[in-house]
């Protein structure tokens, strides 16, 4: 079988001669203003059009305003940890006195008040500093993605479930930041990650605060009056490890956002034009009917 193509039919004009271009007469003159166009607005981002998708600004520069809010809360942490700390102290300090001697009762109350009030705290405030950390580091991993132009080795589930259950968290924590250092570093996607100084001293800051927590939690189901002293030290160790991890997780937020975002958008000054000299005079602008819109 052979197959034949032929030209459709009015492809090729029959007979006449071929009709010359005219030559261009100006922009079309309408009597009256035509009902054809597009309206008479301002520019607006198609995101501001009903019906359109919305789209919210790149990972990228999420990391920076998320990295703000998760520092502030975080020094925020820091110094409840150190009132309670030193709250703890205080509670110490008083039962080696009350060996010698009853004790005031409004000191007692006082003492009792700043415990209970810093404990309250600083169980609030951490765990919304952990809320917003684990977000943050949620969105460094998507900006990660983007910089180094690969995913990461853990799902999204994977992520979370590793962060959230109580003592996989304390070995899995410290791989995701190592992974997203190394990420954010632009590292190879078939190398080991190398973590940092600051991260191996956060990496064991964190495994050691919680194993002072898990102690601290145990040891008051004990019973007798020097159990009770040493879940007191227990208590002062743990608010002290809290504080240090928290001024150090601050400190690692602005190095991975420093390696993600070395630019700060909000920082740049847009270059503006002063003045112009030797420059030929701008044409004008031509002249539009009477009537027109603009």
């Amino acid at each position: 079988m052979r197959w034949v193509a032929t030209p459709p039919p009015g492809a090729y004009q029959r007979g006449g001669a071929t009709p010359r271009p005219r030559p261009y007469s100006g922009p079309p003159a309408y009597p009256t203003p035509p009902r054809w166009g597009f309206p008479s607005l301002a520019w607006r981002w198609p995101r501001s059009v009903p019906g359109t998708a919305v789209e919210g600004p790149p990972a990228v520069e999420r990391v920076r305003v998320l990295a703000k809010h998760t520092s502030a809360m975080l020094w925020l942490l820091a110094g409840v940890s150190a009132v309670a700390g030193l709250s703890e102290i205080w509670r110490y300090v008083l039962l080696l006195q009350s060996r010698y001697g009853a004790l005031s009762s409004g000191v007692v109350s006082v003492s009792d008040t700043f415990v209970y009030t810093g404990a309250s705290l600083a169980l609030a405030v951490g765990v919304i500093a952990v809320a917003l950390t684990v977000w943050w580091l949620y969105v460094a991993r998507l900006a990660a993605t983007e910089v180094a132009g690969y995913k990461p080795a853990r799902t999204d589930k994977q992520f979370f479930l590793g962060l959230l259950i109580p003592g996989v968290n304390l070995a899995v924590a410290g791989s995701v930041l190592a992974e997203l250092e190394h990420a954010a570093q632009r590292g190879g996607e078939g190398v080991r990650p190398k973590p940092s100084k600051l991260l191996k001293w956060w990496w064991g800051l964190w495994i050691a605060d919680g194993v002072f927590t898990a102690l601290s939690v145990i040891w008051r189901f004990r019973g007798g009056v020097q159990a009770q002293a040493d879940g007191v030290l227990f208590a002062i160790v743990t608010d002290g490890l809290a504080a240090a991890l928290a001024v150090l997780t601050v400190l690692l937020v602005r190095r991975l956002v420093r390696l993600l975002a070395p630019i700060d958008l909000s920082a740049i000054r847009l270059m503006r034009v002063i003045k112009v000299t030797d420059a030929p005079e701008p044409e004008l602008r031509a002249t539009r009917s009477w009537g027109s819109a603009r």
